[in-house]
């Protein structure tokens, strides 16, 4: 061990001397001074001269003169390995993840109080959120909406629930409209109260504007006549005015009254009682004396009722205050409403009032993030106080804190919620996120200091991840050794995990920089830097292919924006323009706002600059490249297709469909559900309306409700669309015989409806999928031949499956065989066509369907599977481990609890099964495993 921290030491020394700076890089080569970057040349000057080297037909000049390229290139320069370096994420990391999802796990099990159970999910929520799967972020917020019970809490999740569907991005959608989702309706989340008959489902509150609560005004010489009006015995004089009220009813709204009218008080044997000093005008007596006898409150203003409420809470009239709150609850429909009632609730403590004015602001968002008075509101500290006497708290600036991040991570705004977050802190995982997000913040911001003191206090609080962001602001301050140091103790006190040697590379030099990054990548593979600081130093040497070749690494498993902007760089600077042209296109789907060259520079601006080098198509030329770009397999290529189609025809609400149909394929689901919510907002007619929306509705987990949006456009007119939707829907479960030939004839039915040969195509590789389920192997083998020949070339997949069956592997092994050549995108025929063939070439598959696609989870098992098979216990338990450290799958962790099971080890396999059930807790497998272990 000595030799070990002596060894330590001298190479930190050698690498403190060839240190030559400590001087921190700014984003871009230029003058820093006060806080602002300016750009060499001006933007109207590099305008007028990329306009006239785009312009221009002649060819390119010779790299090594003023060409295009460096035109283009010339204000940024390409990219260099000195400005790269990874984001620090916002989330929690813990060093012992599985362990912690096992132990939240047993605390939700153990757990018997919904309230309780509510708050555990969003801590679980909190956990899993740096796995960044929505439909697991989106279960944990269900069930945590579920199990509230008080009404401020049913408020937030329901806000949060309908943001995380931007339903606000839906043309016709007010804030405050019911959706349908039971779970999303902002009159069931004022109830206060557990129903399990309302957990989930349809909601079936009235939508029909015109039932909507009559407000009959009630003017000063008005008279409301009553059906049992008792006789006036007493009057309340106010000024020269006097209400003529009955004892009895005036007695019966409080104890205190009743004591004044009946009690040893003089005014119980006056028959005027002055009133004019207790703070009610002569409207607001006038409606307490009409309250008194009809307990009505629909015959006022809102005025009126707010006078009522602080009537109410001066003479302690709980049922009066009772009524006034929830009155007023139900009349906030909008922000400036909301602004207003909100202090009379606060002031007077109607707390359902409250509730009701910050569901609105909450339903708003983000939009009300951008109104200047409603961030003054909620950004005020001793507004937080207050909210905190009404019992909002850590729930309520989680939400608004994390819809300002995803906003903006340097707003002003996103700090001040975090610090009004921070105070609501009341457990350990919450001060811990909350200082590790200020960190994250802060960093961005480049407020050095203010954001070590954050991820300090978050490490020491047992977040080792926060360590990084310690380690970066030490950088960013000049103190890159001590950045150093700080890393090299982490990887030596902790399981080395990919994220530590990337940090550390991030402040090595030389071939140890290098020898960290391919330890960060074979710990991690899913982590981009690496590839992207490997492309760009490539770069630098003038290997521009090599560059692009190592960024493609990172492009066949993640469409991230940053690694194909920067492929984009490459190829201009190779002068492939098409190439270029086609990734910034990719780009600008994924994110339409994006900025290049280091955020100075606009997509669309480029794509404009590059479209005068590459020949223009037409949409019927777009088209036909789809069909191409489709039958390869090629997801990319079609989607810069897609992109340049939408050029043509901004809102063609089919375009904008298929544009999503591809960014699911490519897992992007942010993108894919905005390109869907477009489609829907353009569609032309209410059938087309209602299947967007119940393919919406299907992505985000509310598969009842998309089948019953489906029926409806079938209802009003037959399409494939809708035939599709709905028996997509109905095979997303097990399926019977009779189900399974409900399917068969909804397929039929769509394929007799009109669309083109890339939704055919998917239908006719469905039919056929479900013609095997049900062992009709020859219609199968039909339906699968019918997509081939109209070039669906993932059909090759389901014949394999089909000549395997027929125990004809040879055959299965040359379709995936064909499906590999024909596929741009290759991981899954590579893994499909492991199953066919023998163990040796299985293994090759299997190993090259990992370097392809190292998130793929199935060679993973495969091979631990092998192991155990062979008897090398702790071998194959170490290849699932090493997968689970950068993605803990729940059916990998499934497989290592069966192994653990296997071996003897009952407390690891009880670990793996917990951390496994708190992805899924309805795994059938995992749950039998589970109870076996514990029996």
């Amino acid at each position: 061990m000595q030799k070990i921290y002596c060894h330590l030491d001298m190479r930190g020394l050698k690498l403190l001397d060839r240190f030559t700076s400590t001087q921190v890089h700014a984003l871009n080569p230029t003058d820093t001074s006060n806080g602002k970057t300016h750009v060499g040349v001006s933007r109207a000057k590099l305008n007028s001269h990329l306009i006239k080297s785009f312009g221009s037909n002649s060819k390119p000049k010779s790299f090594n003169s003023l060409s295009v390229t460096e035109a283009l290139l010339l204000p940024y320069g390409l990219p260099a390995t000195d400005l790269l370096e990874p984001s620090i994420e916002p989330h929690l990391k813990p060093a012992e993840f599985v362990e912690i999802l096992a132990d939240l796990y047993h605390r939700l099990e153990n757990c018997s109080s919904q309230s309780d159970k509510s708050l555990l999910s969003i801590e679980q929520y909190s956990l899993l959120r740096s796995l960044g799967d929505p439909k697991l972020l989106r279960r944990c917020l269900r069930a945590a909406r579920q199990n509230a019970v008080d009404v401020n809490s049913k408020v937030v999740l329901s806000a949060w629930l309908r943001f995380e569907r931007r339903e606000d991005e839906l043309v016709g959608m007010s804030a405050m409209a019911c959706s349908g989702q039971v779970l999303e309706c902002p009159k069931v989340a004022l109830v206060n109260g557990f129903d399990p008959n309302l957990v989930s489902g349809h909601c079936q509150c009235d939508h029909d504007p015109s039932k909507a609560v009559n407000m009959l005004i009630f003017e000063d010489n008005e008279c409301v006549s009553l059906e049992e009006e008792e006789e006036s015995d007493v009057s309340f004089c106010i000024g020269n005015v006097e209400i003529n009220c009955a004892r009895s009813k005036i007695a019966s709204l409080s104890s205190p009254f009743e004591a004044m009218l009946y009690g040893c008080f003089k005014e119980s044997k006056k028959g005027k009682i002055d009133f004019s000093e207790n703070g009610i005008s002569v409207k607001g007596m006038r409606a307490v004396e009409m309250y008194s006898r009809t307990r009505r409150l629909d015959l006022f203003s809102p005025e009126i009722v707010v006078e009522l409420l602080s009537f109410a809470n001066r003479f302690c009239c709980e049922e009066m205050k009772s009524a006034c709150d929830a009155y007023l609850a139900s009349l906030v429909d909008n922000i400036d409403d909301a602004l207003v009632l909100i202090e009379y609730g606060l002031e007077e403590m109607a707390y359902l009032l409250v509730a009701a004015c910050l569901q609105v602001l909450l339903r708003g968002l983000p939009s009300s993030l951008y109104n200047p008075k409603v961030m003054k509101f909620l950004c005020s500290s001793k507004v937080r106080e207050r909210l905190a006497m009404a019992g909002h708290g850590f729930l309520l600036y989680y939400f608004l804190s994390h819809v300002a991040m995803e906003e903006s991570m340097v707003s002003k705004t996103t700090v001040m919620l975090l610090e009004r977050l921070e105070e609501c802190t009341t457990e350990r995982w919450q001060k811990t996120l909350v200082l590790h997000q200020l960190g994250c913040v802060l960093l961005e911001r480049r407020e050095f200091k203010d954001a070590q003191f954050r991820f300090l206090a978050a490490a020491k609080a047992g977040h080792v991840y926060s360590v990084a962001g310690v380690a970066r602001t030490k950088y960013k301050q000049g103190q890159q050794y001590s950045a150093y140091t700080l890393m090299s103790s982490i990887i030596s006190e902790y399981k080395p995990a990919g994220w530590m040697y990337q940090e550390r590379a991030l402040y090595n030099i030389g071939k140890e920089k290098i020898l960290d990054l391919s330890t960060a990548t074979e710990l991690d593979p899913t982590l981009l830097f690496p590839y992207k600081y490997r492309a760009v130093a490539k770069a630098e040497e003038k290997q521009i292919r090599a560059a692009i070749l190592e960024i493609d690494r990172t492009v066949r498993f993640k469409l991230s924006p940053d690694c194909i902007e920067l492929r984009a760089w490459f190829f201009i600077a190779l002068e492939d323009y098409e190439s270029a042209l086609r990734d910034i296109r990719v780009l600008l789907t994924l994110e339409p706002n994006y900025m290049m060259f280091h955020g100075k520079v606009s997509g669309d601006y480029l794509v404009e600059l590059l479209s005068h080098r590459v020949k223009q198509l037409s949409q019927a030329d777009c088209w036909m490249h789809l069909y191409d770009q489709w039958s390869s397999v090629d997801d990319v290529g079609s989607l810069a297709i897609i992109h340049q189609m939408l050029g043509h025809n901004p809102g063609k609400s089919l375009i904008q469909f298929r544009q999503s149909l591809l960014l699911l394929r490519l897992n992007c689901q942010k993108a894919a559900m905005r390109s869907l919510r477009l489609a829907r907002n353009n569609s032309g007619s209410e059938h087309e309306r209602l299947v967007y929306e119940g393919w919406i509705l299907y992505d985000t987990g509310n598969r009842e409700e998309a089948l019953s949006k489906a029926e409806k456009s079938i209802h009003i007119q037959r399409s494939f669309e809708a035939f599709f939707l709905k028996a997509y829907a109905l095979a997303d479960t097990s399926l019977d015989s009779e189900s399974s030939s409900y399917v068969i004839q909804l397929l039929e039915e769509a394929l007799k409806c009109p669309s083109d040969g890339l939704r055919k195509g998917q239908a006719l590789n469905n039919l056929g999928s479900i013609y095997v389920d049900c062992g009709k192997l020859d219609k199968a083998v039909d339906c699968y031949m019918s997509a081939l020949d109209i070039k669906h070339t993932r059909a090759h997949q389901g014949l394999a499956r089909v000549y395997h069956l027929k125990n004809q592997r040879k055959a299965a092994y040359d379709e995936m065989t064909k499906l590999i050549e024909k596929a741009q995108n290759n991981a899954s025929a590579y893994e499909k066509r492991s199953e066919y063939c023998d163990p040796d070439m299985a293994k090759t598959d299997l190993n090259m369907a990992t370097q392809l696609d190292p998130l793929r989870t199935y060679p993973y098992r495969y091979r631990a599977a092998v192991l155990m098979d062979e008897q090398k216990e702790s071998e194959a338990v170490e290849e699932l481990t090493r997968a689970i450290a950068f993605k803990p799958d729940l059916q990998i962790l499934h497989l290592r609890a069966a192994f653990h099971e296997s071996i003897g080890d009952v407390s690891s396999a009880l670990q793996d099964c917990q951390a496994a059930l708190c992805m899924d807790p309805n795994h059938t497998d995992t749950l039998d495993l589970y109870n076996r272990a514990r029996d």
